[in-house]
């Protein structure tokens, strides 16, 4: 049996392992494949029902951190020349250690070819403080953002006004801010105020674009005091801020999050963003998770909407992706 059999792919939360035929075997375990911190297997038992178990593989990671899962697990097949679905009730919060703690009993009969789908909402580990456990994506983007903005004492400027210098001008509201913290952060903000352009003269940044609160969390984000909820709210905002006003670290932040959690609700919105500010990345995972991840057949006639509506260039990148796909399968 070739290698190909056992192996699950993934992004960074969503696996899938495609299983051409189990009727010459009882029982098959794939490949260890990385989600978050740890690797996880899933396995296959048939007996009169299939039997099929998501578990991480035994380490010291996961012996001193288990996950707390939050997934959902489908079965896609073939079947009559169309395709059904078999979806487990949403698994949440759910600490796993070994290949008993998540079992799913499927009794309908499964032929021919099918794909085992998990989608995870969410994985936690139990704080160092024993209170409530913590996303590990969460504690990720904190390490993250504490590495690259500047000290927590300029959040308080900010926060209390403390001898701004300069007012921004949002759509719906102002706020006072700091020329010279601007100016560290963003070569577009020092450009407007080393010449004599009319931000200059009176002392006002017009940002007519972004709503005050979109703004106070990018202002936030550069006074180093941003919340990871406000950040998440307003990614996309925050990422065509950082795009206008050449904040690099921003925009990496924003591009990093938003490959974290893809689903039918937002890829079709990420992959037009991917392509207006040429984020590869981005692009290849919405790519990825609509075709090779049949997730097309879910948002069927809202990706033909898209289609008819976006730009040429990236209309024509879905369907070489599409029939690229359709070749190989």
């Amino acid at each position: 049996m070739s290698d190909s059999a056992y192996r699950v792919d993934t992004t960074p939360r969503l696996a899938q392992w495609r299983i051409d035929n189990l009727a010459s075997c009882t029982y098959r375990k794939s490949d260890p494949f990385k989600i978050g911190l740890w690797n996880w297997h899933l396995s296959l038992e048939k007996n009169r029902i299939l039997y099929v178990k998501l578990y991480p593989e035994i380490s010291a990671v996961t012996r001193d951190n288990p996950p707390i899962a939050s997934f959902i697990v489908r079965v896609v097949c073939s079947a009559g020349g169309g395709r059904k679905t078999l979806t487990h009730p949403e698994i949440t919060d759910k600490q796993l250690k070994n290949n008993d703690d998540f079992i799913w009993a499927i009794e309908v009969p499964l032929t021919g070819k099918f794909i085992i789908d998990v989608e995870f909402l969410d994985l936690k580990i139990k704080s160092p403080e024993g209170v409530e456990p913590c996303s590990i994506w969460a504690e990720g983007f904190t390490h993250k953002l504490s590495n690259l903005t500047a000290l927590s004492t300029l959040g308080r400027m900010l926060k209390e006004g403390i001898h701004t210098d300069i007012i921004i001008n949002a759509c719906n509201g102002s706020i006072g801010a700091h020329l010279a913290v601007l100016s560290s952060r963003s070569p577009v903000f020092r450009g407007m105020f080393a010449h004599d352009l009319k931000e200059k003269e009176l002392s006002t940044i017009n940002i007519s674009d972004m709503s005050i609160e979109a703004c106070e969390t990018f202002l936030h984000y550069i006074y180093g005091n941003i919340k990871q909820s406000d950040f998440l709210e307003h990614r996309l905002a925050l990422l065509r801020a950082a795009d206008k006003y050449d904040v690099a670290d921003l925009r990496e932040a924003c591009h990093e999050s938003l490959l974290e959690d893809i689903d039918s609700q937002n890829v079709l919105e990420r992959l037009e963003n991917a392509h207006l500010y040429q984020l590869h990345k981005l692009k290849t995972s919405c790519l990825l998770y609509l075709v090779k991840f049949g997730k097309i057949f879910d948002i069927r006639d809202d990706l033909n909407a898209f289609i008819q509506s976006a730009d040429r260039d990236l209309a024509a990148e879905i369907f070489q992706e599409i029939l690229n796909a359709w070749r190989g399968f």
